[in-house]
């Protein structure tokens, strides 16, 4: 068994699955080894269940008679097999990465270019050297152009995701203070995620730059296939606006009100709308796109409900969306409280970077500050520094939040969600 043979395969399949509970009749079943357990154990009864094919990379369960086929790395052939279905496909692929912002943009590309063209995208947060090729292999020949998300921790990630995706377009959302610990400092982040310039460039493919960010205008000045947005002299040219802590978009001479909060969205709806004009999408459905479309994945999400607005952004954290989130939390009208959540990844600058958001956030004179996590209780000696969720959640159910707004914002792996039916 080899790539081609397999890829012969797959082209017959449904779908590509990698968690054995999700498999159903006619899907390919990567079956995957972690420390503790090997999927190749369940490789025929994945057969039982209805998968067509299963890869195994333990040679003891290969049965070529029952479409259990071996290679020595489920992960290589896996980014293999998303290489060679790339290869084959012929529609436009927008590559996205970026410190911030990256899921909230993908799904504005995704809503608007959906008003004009059958869409694939990245589903979920599966933006990973397993998601972007598990996205690829779901591009089927109906659609007609996809919006993959990268994300990476270190440096070299969207190199090898580039060199799978192969973007005919791409897009850097800004350069932030986000896994600093895998970088090794903001230096490398910005060489980390200038990668996706770097394969764009040396490929001759084009790069959409936001040319009010001084570095992404600096990086790609010498590049001739750009397409631009954020200044008077731009390709595409907008103006901001809020209202009701909604933030707005001006789109030839029409103004837009998105459901999405922070000025810091301004960006990502500018950079959704232009690669909508650019291929070709009318304005009025672009318009009727964004004012439609509600976060539901606790990213700059907005929820009003008894006289309480929560805004919810618990998905992740960095210094940079911090900073961000807390600035304009402070423009909200009324009593608030900020709930802040640690910050990881951040290796050597995580104590300096938890004082500086905790500094900022008591220089807003928010009526209540409640931090949660190991990393703000060891700069913070309030005593609304909590060690955990569940002391936190402890503690507001004796002492209700009081204030009209509430604010949530922190790293995944606090679980600040947890809280939300105590708020």
């Amino acid at each position: 068994m080899n790539r081609e043979h397999l890829y012969a395969i797959y082209k017959t399949c449904n779908k590509v699955v990698i968690d054995s509970r999700k498999i159903e009749k006619g899907d390919l079943f990567f079956a995957f080894s972690g420390k503790s357990f090997d999927a190749a154990t369940q490789a025929e009864e994945a057969i039982r269940n209805g998968a067509k094919a299963v890869v195994v990379e333990n040679s003891n369960f290969e049965n070529p008679e029952k479409n259990i086929f071996y290679f020595p790395s489920t992960l290589q052939i896996l980014q293999d097999l998303a290489r060679e279905h790339r290869n084959h496909l012929k529609i436009p692929i927008i590559g996205l990465t970026g410190s911030n912002g990256k899921t909230t943009t993908k799904e504005l590309i995704y809503v608007i270019l959906a008003q004009k063209f059958k869409v694939q995208y990245t589903l979920g947060n599966l933006n990973n050297h397993i998601g972007v090729p598990l996205t690829l292999l779901s591009i089927k020949p109906e659609h007609e152009i996809a919006v993959v998300e990268m994300g990476a921790n270190h440096q070299k990630e969207i190199e090898l995701l580039c060199s799978i995706t192969q973007p005919d377009y791409g897009y850097i959302t800004n350069f932030g203070k986000a896994h600093l610990e895998g970088f090794g400092g903001i230096e490398g982040v910005i060489k980390g995620k200038s990668e996706l310039y770097d394969y764009l460039m040396d490929h001759h493919k084009y790069i959409l730059v936001n040319e009010a960010d001084i570095l992404q205008k600096q990086k790609t000045l010498e590049y001739a296939k750009k397409i631009t947005f954020g200044t008077d002299t731009s390709d595409y040219q907008y103006e901001m606006f809020s209202e009701n802590n909604r933030i707005g978009i001006g789109l030839e001479g029409e103004r837009c009100l998105s459901q999405l909060t922070g000025s810091y969205n301004f960006s990502n709806l500018s950079a959704a709308l232009s690669l909508g004009l650019y291929f070709g999408v009318e304005s009025i459905p672009i318009k009727q796109a964004i004012q439609a479309y509600t976060p539901t994945n606790m990213r700059s999400q907005v929820v009003e409900k008894e006289g309480k607005v929560l805004v919810l952004d618990t998905y992740n954290a960095n210094p940079s969306s911090m900073e961000a989130s807390l600035e304009n939390f402070n423009q909200y009208k009324g009593a608030k409280t900020v709930i802040l959540g640690d910050m990881l990844e951040l290796g050597e600058e995580s104590r300096a970077e938890h004082e500086r958001v905790l500094k900022l956030a008591r220089h807003f004179n928010f009526d209540e500050v409640i931090t949660v996590g190991a990393l703000f209780k060891e700069v913070n000696q309030s005593e609304l520094a909590f060690e955990s969720t569940e002391r936190a959640g402890q503690y507001l159910r004796k002492n209700p939040v009081q204030t009209q707004n509430i604010l949530l914002k922190g790293s995944r792996g606090i679980a600040l969600e947890n809280l939300i039916d105590l708020l």
